[in-house]
């Protein structure tokens, strides 16, 4: 746990760096901006769908039948809303993978750990295929836990718990690439693998805060980069 603790200081000492500070807000604002132009020009479309298939349920009909067809609307802008939360997250997720990781992997071995030598164990199609697998897992467990929304705290544990396991499965692999060897990296996270998903857990909470949000990518790559790369060392020494 010591090490999680001194992974999210560092990282959050780090964020007011300036190579740091120019890319920080970068990921999450440039998925909003996605989302709300897609949002602009699909709206009606997504809705429209959604509203459709709801149509031809019984529930329309008992709805049809009290003249509240109007519910069937608000349902399908409510579903397509709760649905472009996580997308705009995933995507803010992707974006740092892909653009920030490698910034912050420089500036974390620059600045820590100078001596570590480099096993350039990982490769981009080995990431490409760890970000195709983490989404597809992260959705199937989005859709399999929306019943747990309706149970209160469900509401609140189900999307923790995911958004954790995601954002771990995505920044350890990209966060050792360079530096461990296939044999360090699985050694590492079985080794691991307890408070790689706490440190997810930590990040994730974060999501909840206003404005602190908006940093969470940045932070969450940065302190996954600390955390691994201080395990790498450790594991070497």
């Amino acid at each position: 746990m010591q090490d999680v603790i001194t992974a999210i200081s560092r990282a959050t000492r780090n964020l007011f760096h300036p190579r740091i500070v120019a890319i920080v807000f970068l990921p999450m604002l440039g998925s909003v901006l996605l989302w709300a132009v897609l949002g602009w020009l699909f709206w009606d479309s997504w809705t429209g769908g959604i509203a459709a298939a709801m149509a031809s349920t019984t529930v329309a009909g008992w709805l049809q039948g009290w003249s509240a067809l109007w519910v069937i609307d608000y349902t399908a802008s409510f579903v397509v809303l709760v649905g472009l939360l996580p997308a705009i997250y995933v995507t803010a997720l992707l974006l740092t993978e892909f653009f920030a990781i490698p910034v912050l992997v420089r500036f974390v071995a620059e600045r820590y750990h100078p001596n570590l030598a480099r096993a350039e164990g990982g490769t981009l199609a080995g990431s490409l295929v760890n970000a195709a697998g983490a989404i597809v897992v992260f959705a199937l467990l989005w859709i399999f836990t929306l019943p747990l929304w309706l149970t209160g705290v469900g509401a609140v544990l189900a999307p923790l718990l995911t958004s954790a396991w995601l954002v771990q499965r995505l920044f350890r692999y990209d966060a050792l690439a360079e530096h461990a060897s296939p044999e360090e990296f699985a050694l590492l996270v079985r080794r691991s693998r307890g408070e790689l998903l706490m440190l997810g857990i930590i990040v994730s909470l974060l999501l909840y805060v206003p404005v602190v949000n908006l940093l969470v990518p940045v932070l969450g790559g940065l302190a996954f980069t600390q955390f691994c790369l201080a395990r790498l060392a450790r594991l070497r020494s």
